[in-house]
């Protein structure tokens, strides 16, 4: 029986489970409430129905969750003892191969074997997935089946199912809480155990403050000596996500927040707010693809036609435009909120004083918002800084340190990106700079986003 059947088996069984239960409960608390004994009733019908299907589904997916992971292993040595697997290599990377293809061949994903051995396999790896796949989904079917039944036993006026229920929903959102919270504790760990091991192998202060970023010549056993320079990265990662993209999204992300919010008409809110938030919805690559294909060109003849003949097609200026652009929808999201969130005394209080629209704006407005602007920039910095597919289309891969927005430049993130790309060895220091890279890009960020968060809080704080 196939994963998607014996699924949809069990949410058949789920369903009658909870149906028969809610029925059983409603027909239990009419004849106690007919009898009198009203306190006896305590949850509705609906909570037992709930009780008995989760006894019925949880027991066997957690079965199932297992039997996926130990089946393989089981198919596996069935295999192996076949008569047609006497005759395989007694080398271990010929014998994976041989049976991974047979594998693949006996579960549809490949149409043909190129090993004759493997063929040969196809038919026992066939009759052992069948043989397991039925004896999993017994078991599994077993188990809903006890699982329902001693719930269902339980069904009666006095019980308190609704509590039962309550303590297994509270149990899951914790688990899942605690999942995110281990996940990122596992990201933690691995970028430091990784970053310790690129620390051992150079020196921490020529990662931070060396200005020559090579590498490849490292891997290439020259020496790890004045190769991992990092700061061409970071002034890369400044200049494109911090200056360039910003000095777009700024301007142009506040002022669209203003008009939204001072001059708009409604009607005319109510179309342009979601248009420019579509920007935040365009896939990077779409970016990368126009400032590669589009803008680099245009700044590049721009800047031959106006005397600077060495610049680049791949450029600080064409990433960090388009970088501004994609990032507008932040700026101006938070900008539109915090203007909003400024009471309407203060600004009927300044038109009463006599200022113009414009003058509130600028003397009243944007100073009383300005704790919650600055918030959403930073926000956005934190956003720009992490991203990868604009800079690697559009501004390249040279590590420059220079102030040429015409000149090709690289970040922090493009080189992890290229430092783990392919076949790499993880025990060189060239492997391992994408982890010590990775670790400062995730410390900048974080205080960034805590900064911008507290900064957001107490201006929340002081008009609500």
């Amino acid at each position: 029986m196939t994963g998607p059947a014996i699924l949809l088996l069990l949410a058949g069984l789920g369903a009658i489970a909870w149906v028969s239960a809610r029925a059983r409960a409603l027909r239990l608390q009419t004849a106690a409430r007919a009898s009198g004994r009203r306190d006896a009733v305590h949850s509705l019908p609906g909570y037992h129905g709930w009780y008995v299907a989760l006894w019925t589904l949880i027991p066997a997916a957690i079965f199932l969750a297992v039997w996926a992971n130990v089946a393989p292993g089981l198919i596996t040595q069935d295999v192996l003892s076949s008569p047609a697997a006497q005759s395989l290599p007694t080398d271990d990377f010929s014998r994976s191969a041989i049976l991974g293809e047979a594998r693949a061949i006996a579960t549809g994903k490949q149409a043909g074997a190129f090993n004759p051995l493997s063929q040969g396999l196809v038919d026992p790896y066939k009759a052992a997935t069948g043989k397991y796949g039925m004896a999993g989904a017994a078991l599994a079917l077993v188990l809903a089946f006890a699982g329902g039944a001693y719930a269902f036993t339980r069904v009666r006026p006095d019980f308190r199912a609704r509590t039962r229920v309550e303590r297994l929903v509270m149990a899951m959102l914790l688990i899942a809480s605690l999942l995110a919270i281990i996940t990122t504790l596992g990201i933690v760990a691995s970028l430091l155990w990784e970053s310790f091991r690129f620390f051992s192998m150079v020196n921490p202060i020529d990662f931070l403050f060396g200005t020559k970023w090579s590498p490849q010549s490292a891997a290439m056993g020259y020496g790890n000596e004045d190769a991992f320079g990092a700061v061409p990265l970071f002034w890369g990662t400044i200049f494109i996500g911090a200056i360039i993209a910003m000095i777009v999204a700024i301007p142009l992300g506040l002022m669209s927040a203003i008009y939204l919010t001072q001059y708009a008409q409604p009607r005319v809110r109510k179309w342009m707010k979601p248009i420019l938030e579509v920007l935040a919805g365009v896939p990077t690559v779409v970016y990368g693809y126009f400032a590669a294909l589009t803008i680099a060109p245009a700044l590049r003849d721009f800047a031959v036609a106006i005397g600077i003949h060495s610049a680049s097609s791949e450029s600080a200026l064409a990433a960090g435009l388009v970088m501004g652009v994609m990032i507008i929808p932040f700026v101006s999201s938070m900008a539109d909120d915090s203007i909003a969130a400024v009471p309407q005394s203060m600004r009927d209080g300044s038109l009463a004083m006599g200022a113009t629209t414009s003058e509130t704006i600028r003397k009243v407005l944007i100073p009383a918002a300005l704790p919650g602007v600055v918030g959403g920039v930073l926000l956005a910095v934190s956003r720009a800084i992490g991203e990868t597919m604009i800079v690697v289309m559009a501004a390249g891969l040279s590590a420059n340190l220079t102030l040429n927005p015409f000149a090709s430049v690289t970040t922090v993130t493009t080189q992890i990106v290229q430092l783990l790309t392919g076949d790499q060895e993880f025990d060189s220091a060239k492997t391992l700079a994408a982890f010590a890279l990775g670790l400062v890009l995730f410390i900048v960020t974080l205080l960034l986003n805590i900064v911008a968060l507290r900064v957001v809080k107490k201006y929340r704080e002081a008009y609500e």
